[in-house]
This record gives C-alpha cells, sequence and structure tokens, in this order.
C-alpha cells in the first residue's frame, strides 16, 4: 500500500512535466509554420497581363524543378494561368511578425506598392502588396535579384505527401518541365 501511495505523487509529476513538453513542442512546431504559411489565393493584381506567348499554357501538366517549399522540387503540377511581368527576389519580414523570410521567389512587378513600371534594382526597399504568403500583405523588403520573364500559377500535389497546393505564385519558365 505505501508503494502505491509513493507511486503516484511521482508519477502524476512525470505525466504533468511530459504533457507540458509535448504541448510547448506543439505550439512552437504550429507558429513556425504558420509564419510561413502558402494562402493559396486565386486573386491577381488587376493591372498584370497574360503571357502572349507562353512556353506552358493552360491545362499543361509539368514537373517542377523549383523549392521555394518543402516538397516542391520534383512535384507534378497543372499550369493554371501565364504572365509577362518582372519577378523579383525578395527578403522580407513578415508583418504578422514571423521569422525574417531571405530570398523569397518570387514577387511580381505588378505587387508591390506604388511600382508602375519602374523596374528595381537590388538592394532597392519596397513595400509588398502580394498576398500569397501569410504575412506578406504590406511588409517591407528588400530587391535581391530580378528578371524579365513568364510566371505561372500552378496547382500541384508535393512530393512529402502533403495537401494539394493551389494557385501556387510564381514559378518562371526554367522552373518547369514539361511532362508527358
Amino acid at each position: 500500500m505505501k508503494w502505491k501511495l509513493l507511486s503516484l505523487p511521482i508519477l502524476s509529476a512525470a505525466l504533468i512535466m511530459g504533457g507540458c513538453s509535448s504541448t510547448d513542442d506543439k505550439e512552437t512546431e504550429d507558429s513556425a509554420s504558420e509564419s510561413h504559411m502558402h494562402t493559396g489565393t486565386s486573386e491577381i493584381p488587376e493591372d498584370l497581363e497574360l503571357a502572349a506567348n507562353p512556353k506552358y499554357i493552360e491545362g499543361s501538366q509539368v514537373t517542377i524543378l523549383a523549392d521555394h517549399m518543402e516538397g516542391m522540387d520534383g512535384a507534378e503540377g497543372t499550369v493554371l494561368s501565364a504572365y509577362d511581368t518582372t519577378a523579383y527576389e525578395v527578403s522580407y519580414t513578415p508583418v504578422d511578425g514571423g521569422e525574417k523570410v531571405n530570398n523569397h521567389k518570387w514577387v511580381v512587378q505588378e505587387e508591390i506598392k506604388n511600382a508602375g513600371d519602374e523596374k528595381f534594382a537590388p538592394g532597392t526597399e519596397v513595400t509588398l502588396e502580394a498576398d500569397h504568403m501569410e504575412g506578406m500583405k504590406g511588409a517591407e523588403a528588400v530587391i535581391d535579384a530580378a528578371k524579365e520573364t513568364t510566371v505561372y500559377i500552378v496547382d500541384y500535389t508535393p512530393t512529402n505527401g502533403g495537401k494539394k497546393v493551389t494557385d501556387h505564385k510564381w514559378l518562371t519558365e526554367d522552373e518547369l518541365e514539361a511532362r508527358e
């Protein structure tokens, strides 16, 4: 009887401490994943023009050769639309308090506040109007690189078994390969 009474408080303390530990880990994982979550919105900037002669047309079956997100490289996808623009690689701190994002690919010309037709050089500070990642809209960013190209919106199924990603913005032609 003494053994049972002594072991109960010890067992209870171990369970409580173990429970706190796993809860704290879960909260840390959730907050980290939420800070860079893809929003999957199908909205595009009003002044973004469809590509005149895209390499991949709407409905094209492609393999993704980029690794912007976990499970993307090698994923099979479907092109939804294509646009001619300037694409920027940017670094920014999300407005929702998430960790700084370095070298995010891609934000297009039409997703930069008051951009007009002005092309931005690396090092230029801008305000993002893009909202395809949580915490992106309204964030202050620095242009890391720029290129005039055709960009694509693609639906794809991640290679890591994650759920289907819809309306992913943006992939460039050199980040896609035709699938037969």
